[in-house]
């Protein structure tokens, strides 16, 4: 189960407590609930993306029960009536796992259809069973300790009281922990791309709780399930699921399956342990009822395909354009997908690159561009602490520099001189900020970076320094033909790296030998 916010600056960890709060958000007497428009929009655009059905109405209802953080007393959800339901997802799968492993290859969706896992070897699909709207609660904070238990006493936070949420439940399909937080972090990836929330969760935009139950092997039927939170990273899902998944085989193996209770425990970093937290209620202890100041309504099939229409490139279509329509190995494609602003950039820097006869870029030149987002401009981003589709560096640009060493004019050490200036803005327009085509050659020529790969220069260059070194050279023609690395060495030096070095190193070879 996942939850996505739309939680903005104002309601992020980080925040002052209580310091964006009102009377609505605080359930004060009198006060009626209204419907985010831009709420249903983006749960609508997380269904279209996660393959789901669409619920031909909206309905909210209430969900009751008592806990500190909720100041109503109930919580505004879908209970009978999810948004979206019986959807899926594609996952890459994690290093050192195989889909092959898995023992459920092909089962049944709710209507009865076929579900059968992608059948190429780095994707498993999880099944989504429902995506629901819901209001958020407030957060309890618990002074002295991390965990409830051991805190003197708690305090809540309602800043994010009400803030609308999305509540993703996925199937039983993950076998691991490393499966759980690779599905995790797809989601994560995914409502990012769709700008549904920034999912941090770090701020409360996403968090995750996992339902964790096991089987004999053959066993159809799943044992209890035990639900764990306080998870604030994938890699604390990974270790959580998995200490979980040990706890409750062992507890099977010693033959005490009574003691695997349905309850919610929480998650401890520190130890990598789970522990008690309460005992876990089913729906009926909720006492769902309709909600009475949100009454049902059709869902408009005009705004479902207005929000069709505006879908971005998923991060599962990214990745396998890259893959097939550029050749680009495994290895790029995972990281130039990863981050959405790094997508963008690398997008819109591909489509700037002078196209093959099959009006694409070809591989050669798709993997050289490849190598410089994951290389020097993916480390600037991590030393000035921005997303690459925020700095000044524009993809065009970077595409023009990478046009520029495919066809010589740049190698790729003159390139490593260019790139700071480009990251400096120095190839836009001073106006505008904007970039046109042909402002990194003229930045290049402007600055005599420009590689030298005429032939008659590079003879000048080499007859020059040959008779500067007239002692090396006859020693070299006597025997000691260490010495060339000392002529190339010179050579840089004189054309100061801008030598083609392909054609320097065979002008030099034929000169050495007097030809």
């Amino acid at each position: 189960m996942v939850e996505a916010s739309s939680s903005d600056e104002s309601t992020n960890s980080n925040s002052k407590p209580n310091s964006s709060v009102c009377p609505i958000c605080l359930g004060h007497p009198g006060t009626l609930p209204t419907l985010n428009a831009g709420a249903v929009s983006k749960g609508i655009a997380a269904g279209l993306a996660l393959s789901c059905r669409l619920s031909p109405r909206l309905k909210f209802d209430r969900k009751q029960y008592f806990y500190p953080d909720l100041p109503k007393g109930y919580q505004i959800s879908q209970h009978d009536e999810p948004l979206c339901f019986d959807g899926s997802i594609e996952v890459p799968v994690p290093p050192g796992e195989s889909v092959d492993e898995r023992d459920d290859k092909k089962k049944k969706t709710k209507d009865g259809k076929d579900f059968t896992p992608a059948a190429t070897l780095d994707t498993f699909t999880v099944s989504i069973e429902r995506a629901h709207l819901e209001e958020d609660a407030g957060k309890l904070v618990h002074s002295g300790s991390a965990q409830l238990s051991g805190a003197s006493h708690s305090l809540v936070d309602y800043n994010r009281a009400g803030v609308p949420l999305l509540e993703v439940v996925s199937g039983p399909d993950m076998r691991s922990g490393a499966q759980a937080a690779a599905y995790g972090a797809e989601l994560r990836r995914l409502m990012v791309y769709l700008g549904v929330s920034k999912a941090a969760m770090q701020d409360g935009g996403m968090r995750c709780d996992v339902n964790v139950s096991v089987r004999k092997k053959g066993d159809p039927k799943l044992g209890t399930k035990v639900e764990v939170k306080n998870m604030n990273s994938f890699s604390a899902m990974a270790r959580a699921v998995d200490w979980e998944v040990e706890r409750q085989a062992g507890l099977l193996e010693l033959g005490k399956a009574d003691e695997i209770v349905q309850e919610t425990r929480l998650f401890d970093e520190a130890t990598g342990e789970t522990a008690p937290m309460r005992s876990k209620g089913g729906a009926a202890d909720y006492r769902y009822v309709k909600e009475p100041d949100l009454l049902p309504g059709l869902l408009p099939a005009n705004l479902v395909e207005e929000v069709r229409a505006s879908l971005p490139e998923l991060p599962g279509q990214f990745r396998k354009r890259l893959a097939v329509e550029f050749g680009l190995p495994a290895a790029d494609v995972l990281v130039l997908a990863d981050e959405a602003s790094t997508a963008r950039f690398f997008s819109e820097a591909l489509d700037s690159l002078p196209c093959s006869s099959k009006s694409k870029p070809g591989p050669a030149l798709a993997k050289l561009l490849s190598n410089w987002v994951i290389g020097d401009v993916m480390a600037h981003c991590k030393e000035v602490k921005k997303p690459m589709d925020k700095l000044r560096l524009k993809p065009e640009a970077l595409a023009e520099m990478v046009e520029l060493i495919d066809d010589g004019t740049l190698s790729g050490k003159l390139g490593k001189s260019v790139l700071p200036l480009l990251l400096a803005g120095e190839a836009n327009d001073k106006s505008s900020g904007s970039f046109s085509k042909g402002a990194v050659r003229s930045l290049v020529e402007a600055k005599g970076m420009a590689q030298i790969s005429d032939q008659a220069s590079i003879d000048a260059l080499v007859d020059s320094v040959l008779d500067a070194n007239s002692s090396q050279l006859a020693e070299f023609r006597a025997g000691k033909t260490k010495l060339q690395g000392f002529f190339v060495g010179e050579l840089m030096k004189a054309s100061q790296g801008r030598a083609n070095p392909a054609l320097l190193n065979a002008t030099l070879a034929r000169k050495l030998k007097g030809e």
